[in-house]
C-alpha cells in the first residue's frame, strides 16, 4: 500500500512509496530539494543502506548530517563541510586570543587600582603620622643640623674617606 503523498525521495526516484519506506519521515515531500541534493552527492541506494544500518531513534540525525554534507558539497566541491570548520576553528582561535587579551588587560587594570590603593594607604598613614607626631613644626630648629657647617662645595672631598684623612 502506498502514501496518499509521496515522499521526495520517491518522486524524484519515479517510483511508488511503499508504507514503509525508509526514506519518507526525512525526506517528505515538502522539501524535494533536499533530497535531490542528498540524492546527487550520496546517490539513492547508499543514502537506503545507511540509514537501514542505523538504529530508527539515529536516523534523523544522519538525514540531517547527509543533508549539511551534500548541500555543503554542492556549494564547495573541493572542501564542503572542511571549509566551514576552519572558519569555525579560525573564529575559536581569535576568540580565544581575544580573551586572553582582554583578561591581561583587566589584570594590568586591578594591578593599577591596586597599587593606586596601596598608594592611597601609605599616604593616609603618613598623613595620620604627621598629625600625631608634630615633631617638624616651624618653632623648631633643623633636626639634622651640619656639623661642619661648612657649605658641601668648598669642602674638599680628595684625601678623605668617611670623614677620615690620610
Amino acid at each position: 500500500m502506498s502514501h496518499s503523498t509521496r515522499c521526495a525521495a520517491c518522486k524524484s526516484l519515479r517510483r511508488r512509496c511503499p508504507k514503509d519506506c525508509v526514506l519518507a519521515p526525512y525526506f517528505p515531500p515538502t522539501n524535494p530539494q533536499r533530497f535531490a541534493c542528498v540524492h546527487k552527492i550520496f546517490g539513492a541506494s547508499n543514502i537506503t543502506k545507511m540509514l537501514e544500518q542505523l538504529p530508527v531513534h539515529l536516523r534523523a540525525v544522519a538525514a540531517d548530517c547527509m543533508s549539511f554534507e551534500a548541500s555543503s558539497r554542492v556549494e564547495d566541491p573541493v572542501y564542503g563541510s572542511v571549509r566551514i570548520i576552519s572558519r569555525l576553528q579560525e573564529q575559536i582561535i581569535e576568540a580565544q586570543s581575544e580573551l586572553v587579551k582582554t583578561k591581561g588587560e583587566i589584570a594590568f587594570h586591578n594591578a593599577q587600582q591596586q597599587q593606586m590603593q596601596q598608594l592611597q594607604m601609605i599616604h593616609a598613614i603618613a598623613q595620620e603620622g604627621e598629625d600625631q607626631h608634630s615633631w617638624l613644626s616651624s618653632s623648631q630648629q633643623d633636626p639634622l643640623p651640619n656639623v661642619n657647617q661648612q657649605p658641601l662645595q668648598d669642602y674638599n672631598y680628595s684625601n678623605t674617606i668617611f670623614g677620615f684623612e690620610f
